[in-house]
């Protein structure tokens, strides 16, 4: 019996394996618009069997997109666009889910294949915002240093791309809290030399995470899940590490959140990641054992083996599949049978070629 095919439920909603999706950039959209593309990225995923599938990042706002090319939902029109592909994705007997975002001083960029850097302003570009004036590195923009209205908007931005999420049809809800952008910008002593009630502490280097959790829960059906990606190291001395993110973690829990899917790095350019397979693993393990929180695992799994081991011993509760699934968008098919799982809910269209 396959641990990474049981289901998993979590709220008011039942994920029918562990199998996730996890939030990859497209660059393929226009004023924040998802389109064809988004839907068949998506859906043909959602067909290969994933139990959840989670949206790229989704900006809350204009100036939250990494890229003039990045998808949001800070507009009712982009919203009702989503339906389509929510829709979709339940079809199949999967979860829609989505990430919203905010890209903070690594906004104002080029899409990969585009270019490398900041945009600037005449050429299409826009004023960043970060917790401090600091850029991420010499080729990319200079923020501005926020101040308290623009916190408070920010969080207000949250609150209503929560609002229409659920009325996209969405049905997991996760922040983006990680790899160097906004809010993991406050988090990070790195990144946040704010002297407010900001930053500093690290219950004030929190304190934004907090708002937007509790701002976001609010405004959304209490059987709905919430899920926030952590970076849970910056991988360098002085910065962001495991034992704030399990402290933010115990904050995060008592404010509602489900999961923590654990990743790491991204806000230090230079920073020496020690990448190998599973290599983030043991954050997910430990985070999960010492908060007493479901946790995603992610990071460079890409065998039906590797997946079903994690769920087994128990060191995450999800896995989370990027680049395997750009590779291979019925990995969870192949998977399943790799491990002898007789799916009672295969493709019907497919069925010739089981």
């Amino acid at each position: 019996m396959s641990t990474l095919f049981s289901p998993l439920k979590i709220r008011d909603i039942e994920l029918k394996n562990r199998v996730v999706v996890s939030p990859m950039c497209q660059y393929s959209s226009i004023e924040g618009m998802p389109n064809d593309w988004h839907l068949v990225h998506l859906g043909s995923r959602a067909v290969g069997g994933a139990g959840l599938i989670i949206t790229e990042a989704t900006a809350v706002s204009p100036e939250g997109r990494i890229s003039p090319n990045d998808v949001g939902i800070w507009n009712d029109e982009q919203s009702t666009a989503y339906k389509k592909t929510a829709s979709f994705i339940k079809s199949q007997n999967s979860t829609p889910g989505i990430q919203l975002a905010h890209a903070g001083r690594k906004a104002s960029t080029y899409a990969p294949w585009k270019g490398n850097g900041k945009i600037n302003i005449k050429n299409g570009g826009w004023q960043t915002l970060a917790p401090s004036a600091i850029p991420f590195a010499d080729n990319y923009p200079d923020p501005k240093e926020m101040d308290e209205k623009d916190i408070e908007l920010v969080v207000d931005q949250f609150q209503q791309a929560a609002k229409r999420s659920i009325n996209a049809g969405f049905e997991v809800i996760e922040l983006h809290m990680a790899h160097g952008y906004l809010i993991h910008e406050f988090l990070s002593p790195i990144s946040n030399h704010r002297r407010d009630h900001y930053g500093g502490s690290l219950e004030n280097r929190c304190r934004l995470a907090i708002e937007v959790v509790r701002a976001a829960r609010e405004s959304i059906p209490d059987g709905i899940p919430m899920f926030v990606r952590i970076s849970a190291t910056d991988w360098v001395e002085g910065g962001w590490d495991i034992e704030q993110s399990l402290q933010l973690t115990k904050w995060l829990k008592n404010v509602g959140v489900d999961l923590i899917d654990c990743s790491s790095g991204g806000n230090v350019a230079k920073a020496q990641i020690p990448a190998e397979p599973g290599y983030q693993i043991p954050f997910a393990k430990r985070i999960k054992k010492e908060a007493g929180i479901l946790t995603g695992g992610v990071g460079l799994i890409t065998t039906a083996e590797q997946a079903e081991q994690i769920i087994k011993t128990e060191q995450a509760d999800l896995v989370l599949l990027a680049r395997e699934m750009l590779r291979d968008p019925y990995w969870a098919l192949h998977a399943a049978k790799k491990l002898y799982v007789d799916l009672d809910d295969f493709p019907k269209q497919y069925l010739r070629g089981r």
